[in-house]
């Protein structure tokens, strides 16, 4: 059913512009204002959809602004997305991100809705490594933990002794080996990520040859190209990316210890070697920040748009299932992630 045929109005009214007038605001400095018409009644139709199904949008940070800023109720990375999915009181979760994503609020929770509004969101790292090919390994390596990146499906991290995100990688990885007396653990399917953790930490890591399609892209001798035309700007990169990269940049975190590096920091000039939206997106909070956009696009992350969403709610699609066998030795392996604690500093 469309819009229409559930009473929606999608013109650009008065009303619209009344009543989207705030939410405008919050984006203004990276949308131009010819374009917020296009937005705006999409925007109102989805946040009227949520407080009639109660629902709730869970939004990555590669989302794109208006979705980001404009109709997700909570937002940040893969280990944030995954916490807020087990304390909302909603009953319908629309994620707003990748299949991987959807699958980890339906496997911690269960007795929710869980949509995505594009099935085909997928993930390069996600799609490198099957539960089959974990089994292959811990026949090869008896013994030792396994450490999955959340960036996989629910059948690996069913196979798996704990799950990590790029915010919690080293925390987990070292607090595994201490657990299992160990001085080395396979860490998949990353290999970057798993490289970058080996060399903040004094554990060894087996990998595996998975990377992300966007920040494998960036080289080293694209950061110094990048300082060389930016006299005193500061760069701060993903740990997805090779450690050439991570070894040129000022500061290397997950996309919130990005964001909270530039809220603490305040640089005046700063590039984020990241999924580019994530710029705009912080962008928009500090006008007063000049960003360098390196425009690598998540071609799975760009298939969640506003009119996705809006045909979610109204359709209630695509709704995300998990098998009970699998959902309930993945969760372990998510609820132990989950336990670690980060460092004060973090």
């Amino acid at each position: 059913m469309g819009a229409a045929g559930m009473g929606l109005e999608l013109a650009y009214t008065p009303q619209i512009a009344r009543e989207t007038r705030a939410l405008y605001a919050k984006i203004s400095h990276v949308v131009p204002e010819i374009e917020w018409p296009t937005f705006a009644p999409t925007i109102a139709a989805i946040n009227k959809l949520k407080r009639e199904k109660n629902a709730v949008i869970l939004g990555h940070n590669y989302m794109t602004p208006e979705i980001f800023h404009c109709v997700s109720d909570f937002v940040g990375d893969s280990l944030a997305l995954a916490r807020e999915a087990g304390r909302t009181d909603a009953k319908i979760i629309v994620q707003a991100g990748v299949h991987f994503m959807a699958e980890t609020s339906k496997i911690i929770c269960p007795e929710k809705t869980v949509l995505i509004p594009d099935a085909k969101a997928g993930c390069s790292l996600a799609a490198s490594i099957t539960g089959a090919d974990v089994r292959l390994l811990k026949a090869k390596y008896p013994g030792l933990p396994i450490v999955t990146y959340v960036n996989t499906s629910a059948d690996v991290k069913a196979e798996s002794d704990v799950c990590c995100t790029s915010g919690n990688a080293v925390a987990v990885v070292e607090e595994i080996a201490r657990e299992y007396g160990v001085d080395t653990v396979i860490m998949i399917p990353d290999k970057y990520l798993a490289q970058n953790v080996a060399n903040q930490t004094g554990v060894k890591v087996i990998t595996w040859e998975g990377a992300c399609e966007v920040h494998e892209r960036f080289t080293a001798a694209e950061i110094r190209d990048y300082r060389k035309a930016n006299p005193g700007i500061v760069v701060l990169s993903h740990p997805e990316c090779p450690p050439e990269v991570v070894a040129e940049s000022d500061f290397s975190g997950s996309t919130s210890a990005m964001i909270n590096y530039v809220g603490k920091n305040r640089p005046a000039r700063v590039v984020m070697v990241t999924e580019c939206s994530m710029s705009d997106n912080v962008a928009a909070e500090y006008p007063d920040i000049e960003f360098v956009r390196p425009c690598n696009l998540c071609p799975h992350m760009k298939r969640i748009t506003l009119a996705k969403i809006l045909n979610s709610l109204q359709t209630m699609t695509t709704e995300v299932f998990v098998d009970p066998a699998i959902s309930v030795r993945a969760r372990k392996a998510i609820d132990r992630m989950l336990a670690v604690k980060l460092p004060a500093k973090a």
